[in-house]
This record gives structure tokens, sequence and C-alpha cells, in this order.
């Protein structure tokens, strides 16, 4: 297989493990960092490449919503970052944190104080024999935290989340106020990134419009930065950026002057990545009967991507 314009075999893909000299100050200054990521799965002897070569830069401060059909390789790309998998090669840094190189020590400690995860089902999010106070306490109590320090922040993150009103009540006896509720126990421990698994992909419109609210809520008020996987369009239709998913790479990015209900002016742009590979928007190319290869043409302020329609010999 080819990874990054090398030729490698998936015994030596550990070989790629580290950033090449000439591109050590890849993404220097931003929070997330995927250089030629590539995970390898193997189950009975058959490999799968859930993600090939992605590359991934990701600011402090951002929102942003990332979306792809089932397989593109999003889940992988989250649990990545979530310090749930590991890298089979390529970089992935997240605050610094080079997360390919980690003991397992060091990653449970980068999941209690780095990063904050609210997965789609709430039974993974919240204890259910615990209240919601008791819920968002519990990851300060495994840090170490004072209690006059957690009761307070407690507190706080339920209030700035409106859902104070539901500090003494199990997941049981909540309904919409659960996902907000999980979002404050993954904001327990002032992580600077939140990752969000299809959060809303169980709720009604209004519910899961109350959810995505607090994301926002988190990410201005807090300055986490956001990064969300969804199906929504609801969701993408009012985040910055929009980055898909195809075939384990990233293809495209969806960029918004402004945000809001009338989702402000989006521009479409494809991702060309390290090796100079260009993913078209598969709308685009099969409007125009686009396949197997294009015609490319060198203007002095842009390139010219045409059918081909010559007869191959």
């Amino acid at each position: 297989m080819t990874v990054g314009g090398d030729d490698v075999t998936a015994t030596g893909l550990s070989a790629l493990g580290a950033l090449r000299p000439e591109h050590a100050d890849y993404g220097a200054g931003e929070l997330i960092v995927c250089d030629r990521l590539v995970r390898i799965y193997t189950a009975e002897g058959i490999e799968v490449q859930a993600l090939q070569g992605l590359d991934l830069l990701v600011s402090a401060g951002e929102l942003t919503a990332l979306v792809g059909a089932s397989g593109s390789g999003k889940s992988t790309l989250m649990n990545i970052l979530a310090g749930l998998d590991a890298p089979t090669a390529g970089t992935v840094r997240v605050a610094g944190n080079n997360l390919a190189t980690m003991t397992a020590r060091q990653r449970l400690l980068y999941r209690r104080s780095v990063v904050g995860f609210v997965w789609q089902q709430t039974a993974r999010n919240l204890l259910p024999y615990l209240t919601s106070f008791g819920n968002v306490e519990l990851p300060m109590r495994l840090a170490g935290s004072r209690r006059s320090e957690r009761r307070g922040r407690a507190a706080d993150l339920l209030d700035l989340l409106e859902v104070a009103h539901c500090a003494g009540r199990r997941p049981d006896q909540m309904s919409g106020e659960q996902q907000r509720v999980a979002i404050a126990v993954a904001l327990a421990n002032s992580p600077a990134l939140l990752l969000a698994d299809e959060p809303t992909g169980e709720l009604d419109s209004v519910t899961a419009a109350s959810v995505f609210g607090a994301l926002q809520t988190a990410n201005a008020s807090l300055g986490v930065t956001v990064l969300v996987v969804t199906h929504d369009p609801a969701v993408s239709s009012v985040v910055r950026r929009v980055i898909a998913i195809r075939d384990g790479r990233t293809s495209s990015e969806t960029l918004r002057q402004g945000t809001g209900a009338a989702g402000g002016h989006a521009v479409e742009y494809a991702v060309l990545d390290r090796a100079g590979r260009l993913a078209l928007p598969r709308d685009m190319t099969d409007a125009l009967g686009m396949r197997d290869r294009v015609r490319l043409e060198a203007e002095p302020d842009h390139i010219g991507v045409w059918p081909d329609t010559g007869k191959r010999t």
C-alpha cells in the first residue's frame, strides 16, 4: 500500500510512526495535529484500513463538526483522539501530547485531564445510581480534587448548561436533560478538547437543539475546543467549519462566514493532503461524468479540472 507517497507493507508501518525531519514543524501551534494517520485492524487474517494517511489540523477554541458515511473512519479517528485507541502509523498530537507514543498510565491521565468525551448512548455517559451532581463530581474525585473545589465546579457547570434543577436527580429521573448533564461530566476536569460522538442522534429536534446549544455555550464560555461527529444537518449547518471524511482521509471542508439561524454564507473546499492528493466531491464529479481520470491544465491563478473525453489506446 502507499502512505504519503511511500510504498510500505502493513508490517513496516511502524516505521512511519514519527514525523519525518522535514515535516517536524507541521501543525505547530495547533491543538489537534494528525499527520498521515493510519489505523489498520486485522481480523481473521483480513486487514481493514480504517484510516489511510489522514491529515487534520484543528486550532484551539474551534467548534467543528465531523461528517462522513458509515465506515468512512470518523469514529476510528474520534477513538484515537479520545485515547481509547492507538494509531498503526503516523503522528497524532492533542494539546502537545503525542498519543502514538503514550504508555498505558499516560493514556489514562490524558483521558482524565486533557480530553472529555460524550457518547451518543446516555448509559455510557452517566452512572445510573448517582445523581447528576454526583456524576459531575466523580471525574474530579478520581483526579484527586479537593471536596470544596469539585462541589463548586459541579454546581457551576450544571448552572452554565441550564440543568442546575437536575442536580439531585438520577438519570432515570431525567429525559432531555441527560445529554446536557453528560456534557457537564465531560467538562468536569477542564479538558482542552471536548469530543462528542453523535450526541443528538437519539433525540428529537427540540432536545437536540438544546444539546447543541450546550456545546456552543461550553465552547464560548469556557474556551474548550469542541469536535462533534454528527449526521444532524441542523448541527452541521450552524458551525463555522465542517470536515468531511471519506475512505479514511479528510476529503472536503465547508467554511461559513458567520453562523446563526440562516447558517451564514458557506464555501466548500477540497482538502489537499500532505502527499498532494485531492478528493473531489462526489456530487460534482458525478454531475460531470468524471471517472477514472480527469484532464488538468495549469492556469496563472488556478488549476483547471475537466472530464477526460479522450479514448484510451
